[in-house]
């Protein structure tokens, strides 16, 4: 990895290598053992799969175990996800001596356990966002890596909206001064799979097992996201947030019936954010966006220009250089697909766009070369925390009436 987190083209793969010439047979394996198969699993299995056949890596990712609870289920996906050997208890998967790497993909309220366990275990780990449902229990697995880093560990929470190639060349931009001095962040996560009143109450709309809502489903992400393309971490926050349907039927039982459950987070979260510099920033995280599949969006506007992204058109990034007269300045599509971008002179040739799947690849890719190096990770157990303390501050304004409440540095 470059400075900042920046993909480094060193050590790339180009994609007319032929078999022959290609030397990722010869790299030592990297055990991975994964906990949780869902769409994260699916997802996380999809990078580990790929990774070693698009990049050469140092090491030779192999998909060891994958652990699920239901022994049937594990199973049918361990052979569907390409996983050589199925568990039923996360501490078995930790403990085989085939898994160099725990990558975690269950819901929140097991990350904490799992993460510090398979790292006093000797484990590198890979954790699926928000880090944990508490800052208490963040600061514990922050701690763990630490600790770890020593033994030469590495430990990554997957951010893997920072693994597209346009949001990684606007952090280019942004570093080399593209936009000058920054004023406004303007951040949107917009979904609507909650819309409807009467859809199941699953563990994601439960405190317990989630931590929180649309907040930290989605909130994470676009803080993590904010933080990186700007280099500077949130100071303070004045929030809202609420809770449209109260009660769902529970999952399992008919769509409507009469056995509901209770909602215990939010469904949408709207806050205003200062940054170190000055800047102001807002965000919106809502499920409740009638229309809005996958509507990430995120604008930069500094005293030289302005830059743009939207997930749901991920091969383009929007530039306006304010330095170009008026009579002929605007906004620009830059195609995010040469292979100077970020990442992309492993993929195909200019114009053949990229895929949200091609995020999880690079965050493995990137994680392997982490290992290998004994460097990063990035983003960190640490950066992972200070998320985390941000959407502690978020709830903690939006109970006290969108008081202005500091994050702790």
């Amino acid at each position: 990895m470059g400075p900042k987190g920046q993909p480094d083209p060193a050590g790339r793969g180009s994609a007319a290598a032929t078999p022959e010439q290609r030397t990722e047979h010869l790299a030592p394996p990297l055990g991975i053992g994964m906990v949780g198969y869902a769409f994260m699993g699916a997802a996380h299995s999809q990078g580990w799969r790929t990774a070693g056949r698009v990049f050469d890596l140092p090491r030779r990712p192999v998909l060891s175990a994958v652990c699920g609870r239901d022994p049937a289920a594990v199973r049918v996906a361990a052979d569907r996800l390409g996983w050589a050997a199925a568990e039923t208890d996360w501490r078995a998967l930790i403990a085989r001596d085939d898994v160099d790497v725990v990558d975690i993909c269950t819901p929140g309220d097991s990350h904490a356990e799992i993460a510090i366990a398979a790292l006093e275990a000797g484990k590198h780990v890979l954790c699926e966002k928000p880090l944990a449902n508490t800052v208490e229990e963040a600061e514990a697995m922050a701690a763990a890596a630490e600790a770890a880093r020593a033994r030469g560990q590495v430990a990554m929470v997957g951010f893997n909206y920072r693994r597209v190639p346009a949001t990684a060349l606007a952090r280019r931009m942004v570093a080399e001064g593209r936009i000058g001095t920054l004023r406004h962040v303007r951040v949107a996560y917009l979904q609507d799979w909650l819309v409807d009143p009467d859809a199941p109450l699953t563990w994601r709309l439960r405190k317990e097992s989630a931590g929180s809502g649309a907040l930290g489903d989605l909130g994470a992400h676009i803080i993590d996201l904010a933080q990186y393309l700007t280099g500077e971490r949130i100071s303070g926050v004045s929030a809202l947030t609420e809770t449209f349907v109260r009660e769902r039927p529970l999952a399992g039982g008919p769509s409507g019936g009469a056995a509901r459950g209770q909602v215990t987070v939010d469904d949408a979260a709207l806050f205003t954010a200062r940054l170190p510099s000055g800047a102001l920033a807002s965000f919106e995280a809502t499920r409740f966006a009638s229309g809005r599949k996958n509507a990430l969006r995120i604008e930069l506007n500094g005293e030289l220009g302005s830059l743009a992204f939207d997930l749901e058109r991920l091969n383009e990034l929007s530039f306006h250089d304010h330095t170009e007269p008026g009579v002929s300045a605007g906004f620009r599509r830059i195609l995010v697909t040469e292979p100077d971008h970020p990442y992309l002179d492993a993929w195909w040739p200019p114009g053949h766009g990229l895929g949200y799947e091609h995020t999880f690849v690079h965050q493995a890719r990137d994680l392997v070369h982490a290992i290998a190096s004994g460097t990063g990770p990035d983003p960190s157990f640490a950066d992972g925390l200070q998320v985390q303390r941000v959407l502690a501050a978020v709830e903690e304004s939006a109970a006290k009436n969108s008081v202005y409440t500091t994050v702790p540095a």
